[in-house]
């Protein structure tokens, strides 16, 4: 996380507030009875699919992996795309603005237990689609809308 969050300090220190493209990878992790798991934010209170910035050196399949432990405390394995989203216009807290590309995967359990670190995962907890929370962006909105989609629901 220190390599990204280096390397994103540095295109800021170039480029200051202006839009940048930024890359991140995460997903989707269901319990047995097809409900997903969704973390309470650190940084926006919201509710949000695990994923993150994709490092330097590092595939999107080794971020989702990585983000997954350390947002959830799971491990896990990926399995198939779910898709690519895009947010266009985010401005953070900070004034920082970007467009996001975001690669989903549904993650696979396969050990670990959930913890939350209460930096960056406030809380987490499975919803089933009728539970719907408000979530943090409009690329977990369309990520959300196209899992219960896809398994039929």
């Amino acid at each position: 996380m220190e390599l990204t969050k280096n390397y994103i300090q540095n295109i800021r220190s170039k480029v200051g507030h202006d839009k940048i493209i930024l890359a991140f990878a995460g997903g989707c992790i269901f319990n047995s009875n097809g409900e997903v798991l969704l973390q309470r934010r650190g940084d926006s209170n919201k509710w949000g699919f695990p994923g993150g910035a994709i490092e330097l050196g590092e595939t999107p399949q080794m971020t989702a992996i990585r983000e997954a432990k350390e947002e959830t405390g799971l491990d896990v394995q990926c399995g198939r795309i779910i898709g690519v989203y895009s947010d266009l216009d985010i401005t953070y807290s900070s004034g920082d603005k970007a467009q996001s590309i975001v690669i989903a995967y549904e993650l696979l359990p396969i050990g670990g237990e959930l913890v939350c670190d209460l930096n960056e995962t406030m809380e987490l907890r499975y919803f089933s689609r009728e539970e719907k929370p408000v979530l943090f962006t409009q690329s977990h909105e369309d990520l959300w809308n196209d899992i219960f989609i896809q398994k039929g629901e």
